[in-house]
This record gives structure tokens, C-alpha cells and sequence, in this order.
């Protein structure tokens, strides 16, 4: 793409991670919704376990695709590409599903033609790893900005999950985050590197880290009639 954004403070960094910028993860549970009911999750150490599988798998992949939609790669490919990253059609469903509503809340904090353009040619939303490294890129941020934000929904997304799946006690949950902060690093590190090659070789060269359980337990939580969160 030819159109490069204003530079802006890192403070714009701050704003897009926070829980509160209205991208709709907040209804969504990462997995730990099933895994609670699995007897996967059942107090704290389960949670860093769940949480440090997921950042290595799901998380790099998503961190990858953020980096290269920041770094410039064409978002309808990067959106391609991480289609066939995704093989559960219910996470398939729920990445479009988030895309689009971070495209509504990117386009008016930090309004381009580049979030225009990606939301006029998927209207029924591109993948939010996708959506969200683009809006980094409108927001003036870098491609490893973009991956510490796709790190940490990764991470962060399911522990407040757990939080009110289990009663668990959010100094025990917010440590966790924090131990798991050299773990966050290091994938960000990978990631950005995978974003580098993929710029000079195509959306190939991506990693396509996958959890297959997650894939599994997102089809049948998919169907329960009851649930607290979407996914």
C-alpha cells in the first residue's frame, strides 16, 4: 500500500490495548470457556499453563499476521492467509466477527483510506489479527507495535475470562500476565521476524502455529445452548 500515516506517540500503543477500546473481545473467551468446563482450568497455575500454550500457537500466528499488515503487506492476502491458518470454521466465524467490530471502532479513532479500503472490500469483516494490524498502521505505530497488542489479547482475553468463569482472585490472574511477560517478548521478537520474511516472500512464509484442541473444543462450545461468552 502507498499511503503511509502520520506518526503518532506511543500513547496510541496504550489506547488500543487497553480492555477498554471497544473491540469486542471482551464477549469472548479465548478457548477458556470450554476448557473451565473440561476441568482444564481449574485455579491459577492452570491458567499460566492454558494461557503460555496459547501465546505459542495461536498467539504467534496472530502475531505474525498483525506485524505484516503494520508493516505494509496487502491486507487481502495477509486476510487470505489467515483463513487458511484457521481450519474451525466457529473460530473462522468469530475472527471475522472481531475484525469487523475493531474496524468500526479503528475507523473512527484513527480513520485512513487504508481501514476504508480493507472494510469496503470485506464487509462482513477481515480477520482481526489482520483488522488490528492495520489499525496499528493508521494509528502510526510499528509492526512489533502491532504484535505486543496481538500477544497480549491472547493472553489477556482469556485470564479476565477465567476471572469471572471461576471467581478466580484477579491479583492471582493479573500475576499471571505478568510472569508471563518474557514468554510475550520472545514471541513478539518471532513474530516481527516472520513478518520481515514474509514482506520479501509472501504470506508462505507466515507461520501457521496451531492448538488443535482449541479448534475442537471451539466447534462443540460453538453449539452448547448456554454460555457465558461467544467463543
Amino acid at each position: 500500500m502507498s499511503v503511509s500515516p502520520a506518526p503518532a506517540g506511543r500513547a496510541a500503543l496504550l489506547v488500543l490495548a487497553d480492555g477498554r477500546f471497544p473491540a469486542g473481545g471482551h464477549a469472548h473467551s479465548g478457548g477458556a470457556e470450554a476448557a473451565v468446563k473440561a476441568g482444564r482450568i481449574r485455579d491459577a497455575r492452570d491458567l499460566a499453563v492454558f494461557c503460555r500454550g496459547r501465546l505459542h500457537t495461536t498467539g504467534l500466528t496472530a502475531a505474525a499476521l498483525a506485524a505484516a499488515a503494520a508493516g505494509g503487506m496487502d491486507p487481502l492476502e495477509l486476510d487470505e492467509a489467515a483463513d487458511a491458518r484457521t481450519p474451525s470454521p466457529a473460530l473462522r466465524a468469530t475472527g471475522r466477527r472481531l475484525g469487523r467490530q475493531l474496524m468500526r471502532a479503528a475507523r473512527a479513532v484513527w480513520p485512513g483510506p487504508e481501514l476504508e479500503a480493507l472494510a469496503a472490500a470485506r464487509p462482513r469483516g477481515a480477520h482481526q489479527p489482520v483488522v488490528l494490524g492495520l489499525t496499528a498502521r493508521s494509528a502510526g505505530l510499528t509492526a512489533e507495535d502491532a504484535a505486543h497488542c496481538a500477544v497480549y489479547e491472547t493472553v489477556s482475553g482469556p485470564t479476565t475470562a477465567v476471572v469471572r468463569l471461576l471467581g478466580l482472585d484477579p491479583f492471582e490472574a493479573t500475576a499471571v500476565l505478568a510472569r508471563l511477560a518474557p514468554d510475550l517478548d520472545t514471541v513478539v521478537e518471532r513474530a516481527a521476524g516472520y513478518a520481515r520474511r514474509a514482506a520479501h516472500e509472501g504470506t508462505g512464509a507466515l507461520p501457521a502455529a496451531s492448538a488443535p484442541l482449541l479448534d475442537i473444543t471451539a466447534e462443540a462450545h460453538a453449539a452448547w445452548p448456554v454460555r457465558l461468552f461467544a467463543s
